[in-house]
């Protein structure tokens, strides 16, 4: 295992699929790239992207994990196998698209779907069973990447500023990339800047509220605002906006930090459409209030953290957020500067999280540290994740 282990990791040019399932439950992003070089040398170059969609049932099943009330451990079991061959599958179709066989493949790296996050405890949990997905492709799988950040003092997220600042840092313009998933995110990277510069951290509510407003408000009908319509049609109640901010103690915590659905969870979102309804407002109303909650959390975590220690000459977004047309609206008129969208630096927007973590994956196999101290406040670099090996290494005698 160990020849063959190392034959994969002195290849020049390695092929991997990264594999994403987020916040919002949308469904399995699968990325095919190319990617050579290490560190900040490092190049990429997708192949092929695509995404399995979640069906409701789906959907559902996994919000259940999510909830404590609802989970429970024979739940978290069955779903953690059952979620290994969804992304093995996801894997398997996007290698087929990209027009290659198992057999291209060097790497696949998984994130999982997280289920649950709880820094201050220094644990998390991300299912999707790893040795499921290394059996059903036939590849080198990496995946977990959250827990040897937290292991050495970090938050275990956010993960992505690493990518970020290594293919993204400009040399004479500070750089803001901003992803709207299910929680916001921003990465923050001032120009000519040393990894230990970047400011990274999540801002708070992404879509997640939005969604889940969208979603009582239909009965089930539909889970997103589709390209910001709805929110569109309504205004904004000021008033329940500063009410809702000013009792959200989590906007305004110093970095670093990160939050997901234990905090903005379904029960939260049910209150605020209640509230909402209380004070007469329609539907429309609702969702574009809280829309404006999603984009207030991000400008004030920006003019807290980030406008004092750097010059922004470009804000960058991706995410599902990015194509809601009332959200980056009101972004860029409260930023005053025009927030650009994430593929004018040459990548899908959709595809931007697969990618980063094939970029972690290959970086853990090259035996580099893959996480950034600045960001998830790590007492030092690890290289995070864990390697699981197909059962093909052995068929193939190549042994130890």
């Amino acid at each position: 295992m160990i020849k063959w282990l190392q034959s994969v990791r002195d290849k020049q040019v390695k092929r991997v699929v990264g594999l994403m399932s987020g916040t919002s439950l949308d469904g399995i992003d699968a990325a095919v790239v190319e990617i050579e070089g290490v560190n900040q040398d490092l190049k990429v170059r997708l192949l092929h992207f695509w995404t399995l969609p979640f069906t409701p049932r789906e959907r559902e099943e996994l919000l259940g994990l999510c909830q404590p009330g609802m989970s429970s451990v024979d739940r978290i079991c069955t779903m953690n196998v059952w979620l290994g061959h969804k992304l093995a599958q996801a894997a398997l179709h996007a290698i087929r698209q990209a027009g290659m066989r198992q057999d291209d493949i060097d790497l696949v790296c998984s994130h999982g779907q997280t289920i649950y996050h709880a820094p201050g405890n220094r644990a998390t949990l991300q299912i999707g069973e790893l040795a499921v997905i290394a059996e059903e492709t036939g590849c080198l799988t990496i995946g977990d990447f959250r827990p040897h950040d937290m292991a050495a003092g970090g938050q275990g997220a956010p993960l992505v500023p690493y990518v970020d600042y290594v293919l993204f840092r400009h040399n004479r313009n500070g750089r803001v990339l901003l992803n709207v998933g299910g929680i916001s995110n921003v990465t923050c990277i001032p120009a000519a800047a040393a990894p230990e510069h970047v400011i990274a951290f999540d801002t708070g509510p992404g879509n997640v509220l939005i969604d889940q407003m969208v979603y009582l408000s239909t009965q089930g009908q539909q889970s997103f605002d589709l390209d910001g319509q709805i929110a569109l049609q309504g205004h904004v109640d000021e008033k329940w906006l500063s009410d809702i901010i000013a009792q959200d103690s989590y906007l305004l915590k110093s970095p670093p930090k990160s939050t997901g659905r234990e905090y903005y969870h379904t029960a939260y979102a049910r209150k605020l459409y209640e509230q909402g309804k209380r004070r007469g407002l329609s539907d429309v109303d609702i969702v574009a209030t809280i829309t404006a909650y999603t984009v207030s959390g991000i400008t004030a975590n920006l003019e807290q953290f980030v406008h004092p220690k750097m010059k922004t000459d470009e804000i960058y977004i991706s995410g599902g957020g990015r194509h809601n047309r009332a959200l980056v609206g009101m972004l860029s008129e409260k930023l005053k500067i025009n927030v650009l969208p994430f593929e004018k630096l040459g990548f899908p927007s959709d595809a931007k999280e697969a990618i980063v973590f094939a970029v972690l994956g290959y970086e853990l196999l090259c035996g580099n540290a893959n996480n950034l101290p600045s960001a998830t406040g790590a007492k030092k670099r690890v290289p995070m994740g864990k390697i699981v090996f197909p059962s093909q290494v052995m068929v193939d005698g190549s042994g130890l």
